[in-house]
């Protein structure tokens, strides 16, 4: 199971592998610095489902659901199957 502190460690690698400070990530997802830095540590334990997707989505991802045991979503499948279809 992904705890909150799997999604802050998933939210602090995703503004690293974007190459972006706290500062310049909060300024792209229109919130404070401090909500960045208290995201990422949960200081206050908990976090705002709104604030972590204009923060991903800042940092270049999407949230996604996916079911438990499963590593692609109900979206990749789909793409995967479009793509079969499309090539010759």
């Amino acid at each position: 199971m992904t705890t909150l502190v799997d999604v802050a460690d998933m939210l602090k690698e995703a503004r690293r592998e974007a190459e972006l400070s706290q500062a310049e990530l909060a300024r792209r997802a229109a919130v404070a610095r401090t909500t960045v830095a208290r995201m990422e540590t949960l200081a206050k334990g908990d976090m705002s489902v709104s604030a972590l997707v204009r923060l991903l989505e800042a940092a270049g991802y999407d949230l996604k659901a996916v079911k438990h045991g499963h590593t692609r979503t109900l979206e990749d499948i789909l793409a995967e199957q479009r793509e079969g279809a499309s090539t010759p």
